[in-house]
């Protein structure tokens, strides 16, 4: 499994601590930023985490803002992104089981470490279950070239 991961300055402290729990866990990451507090427009982490998930070159994204909303309303701008914003383990699992989500959202403003680590744990093992969610999937991305 590769994880690509992004944050904006707002995402910065849960994000390093996501990164260090993954790879504690032998999983390959890329860290596309930011590293630091210094102000940072997050639609531009969305959009090389976004990209880099759609092309195939990562398995998943994780993306952390302040909340979690606008780093992930960006990439779903991108086509071929599912991003789903979670603030606790059931919404997480859900995502992926139903909605076959590849990109993790999560505010660092809205949960602490312990909780998103968890969140982390219960989005990757996590498996799309296909069947009549498949076809709800398919529809949503039919609206990608519809409007």
């Amino acid at each position: 499994m590769k994880i690509a991961i992004g944050s904006d300055h707002g995402g910065v402290n849960l994000k390093a601590k996501v990164a260090d729990h993954i790879r504690s866990r032998n999983i390959e990451l890329v860290d596309f930023g930011t590293f630091n507090q210094d102000s940072i427009d997050y639609p531009d982490v969305s959009e090389k985490v976004g990209v880099a998930v759609r092309n195939g070159e990562f398995d998943f994204g994780i993306l952390i803002c302040g909340t979690g909303i606008g780093i992930g309303i960006a990439a779903n701008k991108i086509s071929g992104i599912r991003a789903a914003l979670c603030h606790d383990t059931f919404s997480a699992t859900a995502s992926r089981e139903h909605n076959d989500a590849n990109i993790l959202c999560m505010g660092e403003r809205v949960i602490g470490p312990g909780l998103a680590l968890d969140i982390v744990d219960a989005f990757l093992a996590a498996e799309f279950l296909g069947g009549r969610h498949a076809a709800r999937v398919d529809k949503i991305n039919g609206l990608e070239g519809k409007y």
